[in-house]
């Protein structure tokens, strides 16, 4: 269940949020996640809308370190560095 009984949205979803957010920045079909480092500021419940936002803030090679956050209307919920890496063909591939 996505949330508790009392209206709680399970941190997994923001934390999925900011990394769809986080890929977006990347824009690149190959790329993946492969470390973040993040800190839950606040709770999130239902009903309320969440926004994610992120940006590429180094490269290197195919490394790329992302700042991502979430936040409800003027309040910080999620806050974290995420490390990605775009690789030469789809890591299904």
């Amino acid at each position: 269940m996505p949330v508790d009984d009392r209206g709680l949205v399970h941190g997994g979803f923001v934390f999925g949020l900011v990394d769809y957010a986080a890929m977006l920045a990347v824009n690149d079909p190959n790329v993946v996640l492969g470390s973040a480092d993040v800190r839950f500021l606040a709770p999130v419940e239902v009903g309320q809308e969440v926004l994610a936002t992120a940006d590429v803030v180094e490269e290197k090679g195919k490394k790329r370190t992302i700042s991502g956050s979430a936040r409800v209307q003027d309040r910080e919920v999620l806050s974290g560095t995420m490390t990605a890496f775009v690789l030469e063909q789809h890591v299904l591939g």
